[in-house]
């Protein structure tokens, strides 16, 4: 079964921009990927890296995932220590593969990379808190996820809302009110969510080593299941201070891409909990990589997922394979935003049960696409 076009699809989805593609072949199977950059900005340069990887791609097996990301790696130039747009780009074809591939044999991907070791998953929920401000907004915003069976939740201490839209801290350093906000909001939502409950706070790389050490310490009585990119994600050296002076665990790595980039943060010991994306840092076959090279260092595996439901899907296919998996990152309310696209069919957002998954057992990534729905978001087909 050969590749013989590439539809490339670029659309806005409530506060997504996702970029999507679809493999055809000469068995006439269709395979689905996503580009892991539907937040923040690149996906205009998500989808021309796609074009300039087609012809790697175009007349290929389907089933030859490891030598198309050889090639990838290899004979791109940029493709050796390559970033967010390279890899996302691949992340984005190699998961339409293993979705044809899947769909070839009839069987699930998971059952593809060696089997599940669990029927199911325990999700964390983010994007719960809205356009919460003020610490009671944090404490009441919990009632929905809560409501909804989550048992762990993950917001952003540091985070400013602008509207709807979160900007983060880019000061490095923060005033004393706003380490004291930052506490309040933490100490109101554990009042409000009770001892039962996981906590997990992201300061998205905002500040210094130093700052994120102060902060976490005071963080420590609320009892946090992780503390994420303390510090900027290129800085090891820090990440490894932070996590050999705070009492929680450190996590990391939606900024990460390859073995080769998580390299340094497991031979410096710089995390506990490692969080490559399978839509950014290479695709499944890599994220399943990484979290081998994290078993052998005694470390956990938290797939990251900021995308749509086809990424939900692929992530939960892989995820459930790894013998070191911790919990997985899930957005349930993306999907009740304006503009959002319901182009997933019984999306895993809305399979939730006391805040497990089970993945789909239908061949493939098992995701059932409606191509109408997302018919105004298609940008050319390559063959």
């Amino acid at each position: 079964m050969k590749i013989t076009a590439i539809d490339i699809y670029r659309g806005q989805s409530g506060k997504l921009h996702p970029i999507l593609v679809r493999l055809r072949t000469d068995a006439g199977l269709e395979g689905w990927g996503e580009a892991g950059v539907a937040y923040g900005r690149g996906a205009a340069a998500a989808a021309g890296m796609i074009r300039d990887l087609a012809p790697l791609l175009l007349g290929r097996e389907a089933g030859a995932i490891e030598a198309f990301l050889a090639d990838c790696h290899d004979h791109t130039f940029w493709g050796k220590n390559g970033g967010t747009i390279v890899q996302a780009a691949a992340s984005a074809l190699e998961m339409a593969m293993w979705d044809l591939l899947g769909k070839e044999l009839g069987v699930p991907v998971s059952r593809l990379m060696g089997g599940p070791v669990r029927d199911e998953m325990r999700c964390y929920a983010n994007g719960w808190y809205e356009a919460s401000q003020e610490p009671d907004d944090f404490a009441r915003a919990t009632e929905r996820p809560l409501k909804d069976g989550y048992t762990a939740l993950k917001f952003y201490p540091l985070g400013q809302m602008v509207g709807r839209n979160m900007r983060h801290v880019s000061h490095r350093q923060i005033t004393r009110e706003a380490a004291d906000l930052a506490v309040a909001r933490v100490r109101a939502v554990r009042d409000a969510v009770g001892p039962d409950v996981d906590l997990m706070l992201d300061l998205s790389g905002g500040v210094i080593a130093p700052e994120a050490i102060r902060l976490c310490e005071r963080f420590a009585e609320y009892d946090i299941y992780f503390v994420e990119e303390p510090v900027d994600p290129a800085d090891t050296a820090g990440l490894a201070e932070v996590a050999r002076a705070v009492p929680m665990p450190v996590a990391g790595g939606e900024r990460h891409y390859t073995r080769e980039g998580f390299r340094p943060l497991f031979e410096a010991r710089a995390v506990s909990i490692v969080q490559p994306d399978p839509g950014n840092t290479g695709g499944l076959l890599e994220t399943k990589k990484i979290a081998a090279m994290a078993e052998a260092f005694g470390m956990l595996c938290a797939p990251h997922v900021c995308a749509t439901p086809l990424s939900t899907e692929a992530a939960l296919q892989v995820g459930a394979t790894l013998p070191n998996f911790a919990i997985m990152e899930l957005y349930p309310y993306f999907r009740h935003h304006d503009g959002w696209n319901a182009f997933v069919a019984d999306p895993a957002e809305a399979r939730v049960r006391d805040g497990h998954l089970r993945p789909s057992e239908a061949p493939g990534l098992g995701v059932e696409i409606d191509a109408a729905a997302i018919a105004p978001w298609f940008l050319e087909t390559l063959e």
